[in-house]
């Protein structure tokens, strides 16, 4: 379960903001809260800001972040890294992007980072203990060499042998290194998706349909309840057939189409509708393509059960840019109170997303320390912040009895657009 993200230098964030997800001694709702070894985290979080803010950008850091872990086994010597810093300023000219992450897994916590340029890892850490305050070194890297902790007796030997442009943990890690494959296996268990375009895992869903895997009966139940219009959706596999290529695509694609998929089998989900006859009563159904004949909205929330109910089943964790994209708000509030609720989220999933939906902005939905605002400044570098940790004018924090939704419409936490007349 994550913890808290720090990220530095990379994209709009010049200075080190930290998104922190361990839950505020306040009393508003307590079931929006898990426990680990009596360290209690958010089960969701939700960032607002203006177009250009850095909202994107922070779910950005989280997925480069992912990316340089889980490609770094894969670099040779003298391939370059995913670099993007701040260009804005002078100061930052050729210095190191800076991430780190805090995270449970498996009754431990651990606290993992690097900085890295375009060439090499200037710098990498694990620390790792039962509390935050009885956190112990695993190792220490930095330009001059690797120091190793006892506990880390898995990474000795190999100190010398990782390249300049790897990671340290994932060279031990693929070298069989258990602890070190915990923290692999941390970032390949938190999937970031977009809102905006959702065919990035319709496959998955698919499957999930086509094969009743974990999570199918959920959806199956989550789209009744949302009465999406359709009373059933099946999974048709068949043969592939070049009849029903559409006419105006190229014939060169259409041949190569052809050779490509010519004997094999796919698949299609069509979603069953009543079929009435003229007093109103059902005498048949009809099974319609999905993508064709259902909303955009439709195919979103189809789309994105799969992934939903494997994070809920598997206690991981989601990211979402812009999940209320093409859905009505009452749908996404449904998809957020999922994750909020432990009765639907025994084993403790998180729920991370981007929005410029203001209706969520509802103490009834979201404890302050849950909400969380991005905002750019004079020199274009973006700043991190929670509702629970803004000072108003006068200096007092914002009351739980705010009305939140008015109060962020009227600048009073800023985090808007500025438009000028």
């Amino acid at each position: 379960m994550l913890v808290q993200f720090t990220v530095g230098n990379f994209l709009s964030f010049n200075k080190k903001q930290t998104l922190n997800l361990k839950a505020k001694g306040i009393s508003e709702l307590k079931t929006n809260i898990s426990t680990f070894k009596n360290e209690k985290i958010l089960r969701s979080a939700v960032i607002y800001g203006a177009n250009s803010s850095g909202k994107s950008n922070l779910i950005k850091a989280l997925e480069r972040m992912r990316e340089v872990v889980l490609t770094s086994v894969r670099l040779n010597d003298s391939d370059e890294l995913f670099y993007s810093p701040f260009l804005l300023s002078t100061e930052t000219e050729n210095k190191p992007t800076f991430f780190e992450i805090v995270f449970w897994q498996d009754s431990t916590r651990y606290r993992y980072g690097f900085e890295y340029n375009l060439k090499k890892i200037v710098n990498e850490w694990l620390f790792a203990g039962k509390t935050e305050t009885r956190e112990k070194p695993f190792f220490i890297r930095t330009e001059e060499g690797i120091g190793i902790d006892t506990k880390f007796k898995e990474g000795e030997g190999y100190e010398s042998k990782t390249n300049d442009n790897r990671l340290f943990v994932s060279l031990v890690a693929q070298l069989g290194g258990d602890i070190s494959k915990k923290i692999i296996d941390f970032f390949k268990n938190y999937n970031i998706l977009s809102g905006l375009e959702h065919n990035d895992y319709t496959g998955f869903t698919m499957r999930m349909l086509h094969k009743n895997l974990n999570g199918c009966n959920e959806s199956l139940q989550l789209y009744q309840t949302l009465k999406l219009g359709f009373q059933d959706i099946k999974a048709i596999e068949s043969e592939f057939n070049s009849l029903n290529i559409p006419e105006d695509i190229p014939d060169i694609i259409k041949t190569k189409l052809i050779k490509e998929f010519a004997g094999k089998r796919g698949i299609t989900l069509k979603t069953v509708h009543n079929k009435f006859d003229k007093k109103g009563k059902i005498v048949d159904f009809v099974l319609l393509d999905k993508e064709i004949n259902e909303s955009e909205g439709t195919n979103k929330i189809i789309d994105l059960s799969g992934p939903i109910f494997d994070t809920l089943k598997l206690g991981k964790s989601i990211i979402i840019d812009e999940l209320d994209a093409k859905l009505h708000p009452l749908i996404t509030m449904r998809i957020i109170e999922l994750f909020n609720n432990p009765e639907s989220n025994p084993n403790n999933a998180q729920l991370i997303f981007a929005t410029h939906d203001t209706n969520f902005l509802d103490k009834e939905l979201f404890r302050r320390d849950q909400i969380w605002f991005t905002e750019k400044d004079e020199q274009e570098q973006t700043d991190l912040y929670s509702l629970y940790d803004f000072n108003l004018p006068d200096g007092s924090k914002v009351r739980n009895d705010s009305n939140l939704e008015k109060n962020y419409i009227r600048g009073r936490y800023g985090a808007i657009p500025f438009i000028t007349n």
